[in-house]
């Protein structure tokens, strides 16, 4: 699954690469400090085999080495010795069972001088001599000692051996302490690590939340692009320099769009209100002239038919006037206490006259108040109702249910109707869009009556939406703050 977060994808990263680089850390420094430990071990083990004990003193010389090589007492140490005859001289009893055959004297030099020959073999030239012992002490060792480390049943030892003229010496020493220690380091770093990476993360979480942070002050931005909104800016005085042009160039299309949109509405308000005044003129002259024509003439229809064109063509300019303002945020509202059960129940009887082939039901509850203007709500539940009827099928029916949910007052008017396609529902409050000319081309409208409904019912704080697609059938559901 891939990540769309750019902020969570940097605080991983950010994780993982501090993570591996701990990680990394933690073993070389493991590691070394193993190293060190066991190389510390293995100079004192050398300095005592390189100063070798009185000779048949190997017990007092066991317990002398542990101070010497600064070990607790739990940490057993082992000496073995071995004359160059082979045979062991002293043995001590921690000493590991299998640790001689481990192979531990192979990688020791052989500097033994020659065996003895037999007493039949020797000549008066080979006396039978052993080199003697000075002061009872081993003499130095030649070669440095050998040190190798080596598994045991009773765990891991580090060895130091060393070769000398007349015998061989070892010193075993259980690494159980340092691997103790080690242990402690190693639990040390498998707590501290994912710590120090939830820090990390935390911190590549919150830097990188402070970088974007322009980003979210244009998503905000965006976000009040509307009417109202247009005038916003995005400040730029405390703004990275990589965002700086974007944000330049985020306002500068607000301002565009600012001074388009207000050249649009007050194109579209001014033609509105200049046309009322024509029209006025035009509607009252044919109405005279109509008064003078003789009664059933072809000039009484043709004046009839003009008028009512001139009706339809005022109610345009009234919508579009009423959008205009809208879109300017400036529909001016005369609001009083409005009883829509009661303006539902005048308009039912205007359903019954202009519908009486359609099946009406209702469910409306009583006292439905809202504060409001009247006379707009009254024209967006005429277009709702008007609407039904006109998109209703030969012998359909129609549905009005009305009530109280929470705050709000939901009406929804629902009626038969052929499918509205999906394409269609999503353009359906568009200005002047009519759908489908096959379903609408019989039907009388311009387009702007949904439009502007909503628009009423948004100055309201309200909405009016339409509902989920049902096979056969059109809702429209109004939605308004109860008084």
């Amino acid at each position: 699954m891939k990540l769309r977060s750019f902020r969570l994808r940097i605080a991983l990263l950010s994780a993982i690469l501090a993570g591996g680089t701990l990680a990394g850390f933690a073993i070389v420094s493991w590691w070394l400090i193993y190293e060190a430990k066991v190389s510390r071990l293995d100079a004192k083990l050398e300095a005592q085999l390189m100063r070798p004990p009185i000779k048949d003193f190997w017990q007092s010389y066991e317990t002398f080495l542990t101070p010497e090589l600064q070990i607790d007492v739990e940490t057993p140490i082992a000496l073995l010795v071995i004359d160059r005859d082979g045979k062991k001289l002293y043995q001590s009893a921690s000493w590991p069972a299998d640790l001689n055959s481990k192979g531990l004297w192979s990688s020791l030099p052989q500097i033994f001088p020659s065996p003895l020959p037999p007493p039949e073999q020797r000549t008066t030239e080979q006396p039978p001599q052993r080199p003697p012992f000075p002061n009872d002490r081993l003499p130095m060792p030649p070669p440095r000692p050998q040190l190798v480390t080596r598994r045991t049943t009773t765990g891991i030892w580090r060895v130091a051996a060393a070769t000398f003229p007349q015998g061989q010496l070892a010193i075993a020493i259980s690494l159980h302490t340092i691997d103790r220690e080690m242990t402690a380091i190693r639990d040390i770093f498998l707590i501290s690590i994912p710590v120090v990476l939830l820090i990390v993360a935390g911190g590549a979480w919150g830097l990188s939340g402070s970088a974007l942070r322009p980003i979210q002050q244009l998503i905000v931005a965006i976000q009040q692009v509307t009417v109202k909104g247009l005038d916003q800016r995005v400040p730029i005085a405390a703004t990275d320099v990589e965002f700086l042009e974007l944000i330049q160039v985020f306002n500068k299309m607000l301002e565009r769009l600012e001074r388009s949109f207000n050249q649009s509405s007050r194109f579209s308000g001014d033609a509105a209100h200049e046309l009322k005044t024509p029209l006025a003129i035009l509607q009252g002259e044919l109405e005279r002239t109509l008064q003078k024509a003789e009664a059933g003439s072809e000039m009484q229809q043709s004046l009839s038919n003009l008028l009512d064109e001139v009706h339809r063509l005022s109610g345009i300019v009234r919508k579009l006037l009423l959008l205009s303002l809208a879109d300017a945020g400036q529909m001016s509202l005369y609001r009083v206490e409005v009883d829509l059960s009661k303006m539902l129940a005048e308009m039912l009887e205007d359903i019954e006259l202009l519908a009486p082939h359609l099946e009406v039901q209702t469910k409306i509850a009583a006292g439905l108040q809202v504060q409001g203007d009247r006379d707009l709500l009254a024209q967006v539940l005429q277009n709702l109702l008007s609407n039904a009827i006109k998109y209703n099928l030969s012998e359909g029916w129609m549905q009005i249910d009305a009530g109280y949910q929470g705050k709000t007052v939901l009406i929804t008017i629902s009626n038969s109707s052929q499918n509205i396609a999906p394409k269609e529902r999503e353009r359906i409050f568009d200005r002047f869009y009519r759908g489908d000319p096959a379903r609408t081309r019989k039907v009388e409208g311009t387009g702007l009556g949904l439009s502007l409904a909503r628009e009423i019912a948004i100055a309201h704080g309200g909405n009016l939406t339409l509902d989920k697609a049902v096979s056969g059938q059109t809702s429209f559901t109004l939605g308004l703050l109860r008084g």
